[in-house]
This record gives C-alpha cells, structure tokens and sequence, in this order.
C-alpha cells in the first residue's frame, strides 16, 4: 500500500508539473503569435536595469530547437571573427553581466523581408546601462532570421554586429529623425 502511496504521490506531482510546463508555454504563444509581437519579446527578454533578472524561459521559447546566435566583431588581431552560440550557451555567457550591469536594448529600426514562412528583419538598436540612459553606450544591427511554422514564429538565428566609428550604421538603417 505504501508503494502505490508513493506512485500515486510521484504521478500527480508530475501531472501537475507537465500542467504547469503547458499553461506557460501557452502563455508564451501571445508572445510568438506574429513576426512583431516575436521581435518585441526579444527585445524585451534580455533588456533590464541592474539587479532585474531576465525569465530565461521565455528567452528559449523563443528560438527554434537548432538556432544560433551569432556575434561578430574584431579579434585580438584587428580581424573580423564570428562566433556561434545556443540559447543556453548564450544565457550562461550574458546572463550573469546582463543583470550585474543592467542591460536595456531598444529597437529603433526594422526592416522585414518575408516570403511565404520564412523572413528576415534588420533590426538597428541602440543600447543603455539603464532606461533613462541619454546616449547609448552602444548600436548595431540584428540581422533575424525567423520561421513559421503555420502556429507561431521561430527565431531561426540572430547575427549581429556593433557599430563602430570605422562602420557607421548607414543612413538607410535609421530613423528618420537620426538620419
């Protein structure tokens, strides 16, 4: 009797954890639902003032089992490097300095190319240590590429890159008020 006490006890724990997995998922899927709502949570997701933790969970829910995230920038040597993360791996290496530091990225353009399910937003940011910031301390452009799968939007990779004083971000990928 004590055995099937514990099974019992051990199936509605996890009936109830798999229940609450699938109410968050759910409530994720207004997240995801359009390409905009998708870019926004973003956005959002890694953006914070310091102290303010991130829901990571919503972060991975965003991005298609296989995606990347793929920063660029110059080397020790002045060259041109990529280098290729996971979600996770990309949580474990920001994480941590994001929150420390506080982190808000603001998207200020956005241009989309979409055909059937497939599409590509470059997306120019401005970044600040806190909300109220006056200047960003940085800008670039996230190049997103997303799918969809008939029910929601996946982010299939994000790639990435600073402006620089030697890059400037063109005209083309401002708005009109910055131009």
């Amino acid at each position: 009797m004590r055995k099937y006490i514990c099974v019992l006890f051990l199936c509605v724990i996890s009936f109830a954890s798999i229940a609450q997995e699938k109410k968050e998922a759910k409530d994720y899927f207004d997240k995801v639902k359009t390409l905009d709502s998708t870019v926004k949570t973003l956005y959002a997701v890694i953006s914070g003032e310091k102290g303010k933790e991130r829901d990571w969970d919503l972060f991975k829910f965003l991005f298609q089992p296989d995606a990347r995230l793929i920063p660029s920038g110059k080397n020790e040597k002045g060259e041109f490097m990529v280098r290729y993360m996971k979600p996770d791996d990309y949580v474990k290496g920001s994480g941590k300095w994001l929150v420390e530091n506080g982190f808000i990225e603001k998207e200020i353009h956005r241009r989309v190319n979409a055909f059937g399910n497939i599409a590509h937003v470059f997306s120019t940011y401005e970044a600040y240590k806190y909300d109220t910031g006056d200047k960003p301390f940085m800008r670039g452009i996230n190049s997103i590429q997303l799918l969809n799968d008939g029910k929601r939007w996946w982010i299939v990779n994000i790639y990435w890159t600073q402006e620089t004083e030697k890059t400037p971000i063109p005209k083309k990928y401002l708005p009109k008020e910055l131009k």
